[in-house]
Parts: C-alpha cells; sequence; structure tokens
C-alpha cells in the first residue's frame, strides 16, 4: 500500500463531504453510495451505519472509512468505525481521537441538538487488538510509513496529521533545545530591553525581549488589549540592536486581513520610537503565511520555501497564531533556517483555527521543554524573571504570557478573565453587575420578547442609520467608523439563534429606520460587506468588511480598511462578498468594535463553549451585551473546546 493514501479533510466540507483533495486525488468519493438525505451513508455495515444515524458520523466519514477498508483488505467494522472517527476528528478540528474518551466521541456534530441513545462502542481490550493487527494501521512512531492510518499510546491518526505533528514536536524541541548564542553581553541587551521598556510594570516586555533574544522560539501570548502587537514593535528594535544591525525580518500573520492589522500597528508603534531605533526596524511589511512560503496555486500543502529550500529571513513574526492550523504550522517549521528566531504571538483562549489543529494552545500547555533558558534570562533580567511555578514552567517552552490589560475598562476586563478560568460563577455575578461596560439581558424563555431584544434593535439600528446616511452623503470615513461602532454576533448560522435569522431582522430594523434605497439596485448606498475569498489583484481578503457608499457622481464605490485611507473598489471588481448585518463569532474573531451583542443559542448548543464566549466578549472596545439564558452562559463557561492532540502528551 502506497503512503499517499494518508487522507486531508477540508475545513470547507466540515459536515458537508469529502475534501476536494480527496475527491481528486487520495480517495475518490463514492458519490453512487449517497442516500436521499446526504447525512445517510448507504450501504454501510450495521455498526457504521447506527454511528451515522446517530449524528456521530457524517455520510464522509464513513465513505472514507469504507473505501479506505476495501484498499487495505480490512472488513472488521470495528477497524474501520475507528478511522471513521479519525477522519471526523480532522473534520471537527482535532488531530487525533482518543478512543478511550467516549464521553468526547459520543457527541454529535453541528448546530442542532441530537439526542443520541445507547450506542454499541466496541470492547475496548478488544476494540484495540483489533487496530494493532490491522493491516490499514501503522502502529507506534516507527510502524510501517505507508499504512493511512497511525495508532500511538491510544490515539489514532490520519497518517498524514500524525506527520505534521511530529514535524511540529521535533521542530519545537530542537528551538527550545538548545539556546541561540548571545549575540551581546548580558549587559547590553539588559540595557536595550529597559530603555526600550522603561516602565516598571514592562516586567513580561522586557522578560519577552530578552527571551527573543537567547531562544530561537519565543510564544508571546496575552488577551486582547495587553499590548502584544506593541511589544513585537519594540521587541524588534531590541533585536536589531543587539543582533543586527540589518537583521531580515518577516512579519505575517494566517490572514490577510491580521496580516493588514499586524502590519498598521507595527508601523505606528515603530514611528512612536527614537529615530536610531526607527530606522533601524525601518517599515517592515507584513504579509499572509501562505504568501510568505510561497503559495502555488492549485495545492495546499506545497510551498516554494520547505525544507530544502529555507526562508532567507534571521527573524519571523507570526501574529493570531491561535488561527494557525497544524499543517501550516509544520510546513512554517520546515521552511525556517535552522539560525533564525521565531516569534510566535496570539491568544491560546480565543477559538482556535477552523482547520486541524490548535498548536498555539498545546505549545502552550505542553511540558516544559527548555530547561537552560529560565537561567539564562536571570543573568540579563533577573528582576523580571517570575518565581511563580506556572509561569516559570511556561517560561521553559519559550511562553511569556503579558496579563496588565490596557484596551478595555474594568468589568470587560474581568469577564473576560473569570470566562477564562471557568468561573461560571464569576461570569454571571459580572454580568448581574450595574457596571455600564457589561449588559446581561436574561432570556426568559427560548423565544426572546421584543423587550429582550431591544437593546439589540437600538444598538444595530443606530449603527445601521448612521452607516446608510454617511454612505449616501459620501462619507467614507463615517461610513467605515458607523460599521465598527456595532456588531452583533452569533455561535450558530441557521437556526432561530443563526446568522440567516437575525441578519434579517438588523436589516429590516435598518430599512424602517433608513428609509429604503430607491435605486433598488443590489449595490445600494448603505450595504455593508464581507468578503469571502482572498483576492490579490484588489487587495481584499477573505473576512474584510467594507461598505458601498455613493462616490458623488451618481454612482457607487466600495470602501474597505483604515477610515482615514481607505481602499475603494468598483462593484465589479469585487470578490465573492455577503452582506453582513450580523456574523458569526468565528467571523469575526481578529476584530474590534466599540459595542458587541451576542445572542446566545440553548444551553444544549454543542457550538457554546468557553473560548467561543471569550472570543465574543473580548470583542468589544465600550460595552458587550449577552442576550440569552443563565443556563446557556454557564454551559459555555463549564464547556472548554476539546480538540485532541498529541502535542500535549510525551513521545
Amino acid at each position: 500500500m502506497s503512503a499517499h493514501l494518508g487522507i486531508g479533510v477540508s475545513a470547507e466540507t466540515r459536515g458537508r463531504g469529502v475534501s476536494a483533495e480527496t475527491r481528486g486525488r487520495d480517495v475518490p468519493a463514492e458519490t453512487a453510495d449517497v442516500a436521499a438525505d446526504p447525512r445517510i451513508a448507504l450501504h454501510a455495515g450495521p455498526l457504521l451505519a447506527q454511528f451515522n444515524a446517530a449524528g456521530i458520523l457524517a455520510a464522509a466519514d464513513v465513505h472514507v472509512a469504507r473505501r479506505l477498508g476495501r484498499l487495505a483488505r480490512e472488513a472488521d467494522e470495528r477497524v474501520l468505525l475507528a478511522g471513521a472517527l479519525a477522519v471526523r476528528a480532522v473534520r471537527s478540528g482535532s488531530v487525533c481521537v482518543f478512543l478511550d474518551d467516549l464521553a468526547a466521541l459520543a457527541v454529535p456534530e453541528g448546530e442542532d441538538v441530537v439526542e443520541v441513545g445507547e450506542l454499541p462502542w466496541p470492547e475496548p481490550g478488544e476494540w484495540r487488538a483489533a487496530i494493532e493487527a490491522s493491516p490499514l494501521v501503522a502502529v507506534g512512531v516507527h510502524g510501517p510509513a505507508d499504512r493511512p492510518v497511525r495508532w500511538l499510546d491510544g490515539r489514532l491518526y490520519l497518517d498524514r496529521y500524525w506527520r505534521h505533528e511530529m514535524v511540529v514536536r521535533r521542530a519545537v524541541d530542537a528551538r527550545l533545545g538548545a539556546l541561540a548564542p548571545a549575540p551581546a553581553p548580558a549587559e547590553a541587551v539588559a540595557a536595550a530591553a529597559q530603555r526600550l521598556f522603561p516602565s516598571p510594570q514592562d516586567d513580561r516586555q522586557r522578560l519577552a525581549a530578552a527571551t527573543a533574544v537567547r531562544s530561537r522560539l519565543t510564544v508571546l501570548t496575552g488577551g486582547p488589549g495587553t499590548g502584544k502587537t506593541t511589544t513585537v514593535a519594540r521587541v524588534l528594535a531590541v533585536l536589531q540592536e543587539v543582533a543586527g544591525p540589518g537583521l531580515r525580518v518577516a512579519l505575517a500573520a494566517p490572514t490577510g486581513k491580521a496580516a493588514a492589522r499586524l502590519q498598521e500597528a507595527v508601523r505606528a508603534e515603530v514611528a512612536r520610537l527614537a529615530e536610531p531605533d526607527r530606522a533601524a526596524v525601518g517599515e517592515p511589511e507584513a504579509t499572509t503565511v501562505h504568501r510568505l512560503l510561497g503559495w502555488r496555486p492549485g495545492s495546499s500543502t506545497r510551498f516554494r520555501h520547505d525544507a530544502d529550500h529555507h526562508l532567507p529571513h534571521d527573524v519571523v513574526v507570526v501574529d493570531e497564531t491561535s488561527m494557525v492550523s497544524l499543517p501550516l504550522m509544520a510546513r512554517l517549521l520546515e521552511a525556517l533556517r535552522p539560525e533564525a528566531r521565531l516569534l510566535l504571538v496570539g491568544d491560546p483562549d480565543q477559538l482556535a483555527s477552523v482547520e486541524a489543529g490548535a498548536v498555539l494552545g498545546d505549545l502552550v500547555a505542553r511540558p516544559p521543554v527548555a530547561d537552560a533558558l529560565p537561567a539564562a534570562l536571570a543573568a540579563i533580567v533577573p528582576d523580571d524573571v517570575p518565581t511563580d511555578a506556572a509561569a516559570l514552567a511556561a517560561l521553559r517552552n519559550g511562553v511569556v504570557r503579558l496579563e496588565r490589560v490596557h484596551r478595555f475598562s474594568g468589568a470587560i476586563a474581568e469577564l473576560a478573565s473569570a470566562i477564562r478560568a471557568g468561573d461560571a460563577d464569576r461570569v454571571l455575578a459580572v454580568l448581574r453587575s450595574d457596571a455600564r461596560e457589561v449588559e446581561f439581558v436574561e432570556a426568559a424563555g427560548e423565544r426572546l420578547t421584543d423587550a429582550e431584544v431591544a437593546g439589540v434593535r437600538h444598538d444595530a439600528t443606530a449603527a445601521g442609520a448612521a452607516l446608510v446616511a454617511a454612505a449616501r452623503a459620501g462619507d467614507a470615513a463615517e461610513a467605515l467608523n458607523a460599521l465598527e461602532s456595532h456588531r452583533l454576533l452569533l455561535a450558530h448560522r441557521r437556526g432561530p439563534a443563526g446568522v440567516a435569522h437575525w441578519a434579517g431582522l438588523v436589516e429590516g430594523w435598518v430599512r424602517e429606520a433608513a428609509g429604503p434605497d430607491a435605486t433598488q439596485s443590489p449595490w445600494y448606498p448603505g450595504r455593508p460587506l464581507l468578503v469571502t475569498s482572498n483576492d490579490r489583484d484588489t487587495g481584499l481578503y477573505n473576512g474584510d468588511t467594507g461598505v458601498v457608499v455613493g462616490d458623488g457622481a451618481e454612482g457607487v464605490v466600495a470602501v474597505f480598511g483604515d477610515p482615514d485611507q481607505p481602499l475603494r473598489v468598483r462593484p465589479h471588481r469585487l470578490p465573492p462578498v455577503e452582506t453582513v448585518h450580523a456574523m458569526t463569532v468565528h467571523r469575526g474573531q481578529g476584530s474590534q468594535f466599540a459595542h458587541v451583542s451576542l445572542v446566545l443559542p440553548p444551553a444544549t448548543s454543542p457550538l457554546l463553549t468557553r473560548e467561543l464566549l471569550y472570543t465574543a466578549v473580548t470583542r468589544a472596545q465600550e460595552l458587550v451585551r449577552i442576550v440569552g439564558a443563565a443556563d446557556a452562559v454557564r454551559a459555555a463557561v463549564e464547556r472548554p473546546v476539546r480538540r485532541a492532540s498529541g502535542l500535549r502528551e510525551p513521545l
């Protein structure tokens, strides 16, 4: 059997079917094996059929497992069930599946609540023996390389994803295992760190700078508003002073929108530095990780820069690392020169990548690796090295967490902290307080009343009416400011608590307040836009938001980005867009809005998680409003995302 039978499952096909890659090459989909209900796989054996009918497995999982079983001449349905669960795991964002964690495996997918009865799980000992004896499965690190499924210490992987994980594990361990040579005396590094971070409260920033000097991997974490990007700009100045000058620096992020924000924020902070530092750092440009690696059209896994053709940079900074998938992180680590410094920046408590893996969270939570690093840092910034056990253990993995919040007012920061700690009682106490930055509308029943949505309607209508008025007047800056003044976030796409339903409501409210457009054109002034695909020609990226405004000559133009310097694109040149009166929390990740309203689904929704609630709350700058039942809030806080991975496990 050939090793190329390892399969890939695209995030875009989650809950729908086999990935484009699988359809086209590795494992052809059995399109004839589909029932009238696309969720049901025809001709599945009795065991697979029961798990498919219960919503535990999608039809795609069953099709792929059966196809692989035929290729390997494996007919044991217990093994095929395990393989189908490994396929589902990747589609659901995990890297592998822990077969002894039935509590996680028995949760149906998707937005809809499904009652799952007693399922015929195989007996654990017999299941493991069948898996280890299967010609479909490679057992252990040194198992055969030509099998599509890998079994390791109770974890089952699609072999491709096990290999991605091993690349990341080995590269990270190598980077942490040996200190970077000291480019300057400790006194010089300490002086540079003190000069760039002079405040007594900048202890973690100075520690991050020293870590970037002595470690080839630094993980800078912290919640929104803790100054991560400000720290990045000044860390670059420290590196240029003590390890430069002339270090080749690359800034990157997983999306074009995030890259644009990173570039803008770093340049703004560099502009505040003294002239020698400004000259040394320059005006670094940011790009997407894919473009940095040299994306090749037609492939999502092969790049111009790889293990044989390294990136030329001395320092690579990746922002919003929580959104970087495991396969992409593997390719980035392979492409780095061994002596290059990597600075990963992000918030591990936010929602992770929509694709497989939660690499940032795994790197933060791994057992300590770099035993020599704390002592080396103590020689540079002795007063800034933490003494508490948790922070010191994290530092052994190159992790520095910024904890002082500068952007939020007190109640939002307190609420975010309580959510991150998993303290549901404290979360509800903050929500029920009289703080003006936090509003909790406790729903009395599943169907919201007009009174319960009055606040949402007021803010959505005010923002929408201001946007339409500015757009009709051709005032691009005011229209873009209005677009960021309020955002309605949802967990679901469909149903009463979904984007489709609420977007229609908001559009109706805005039309009622601002009056309908006289032209009846789809490109009416005031239409808020969400870009849904990347487009290099216009410089727009998936997730960018903008608005259609009058151009002063009886025409219209779409404007995006910085209100003071908006990007203007004629409608006929736009990539695919949607009207955005509401969006999922995932879509809102990485953005900031003055006011945020979050409408929660019922407590039984499988999409309600701690990370979703935390991400939604931390999008707000001035006010966050949560509409829903108290038990839904409690369910979210007490349900952290469970993404299976082996990175946190010893090899």
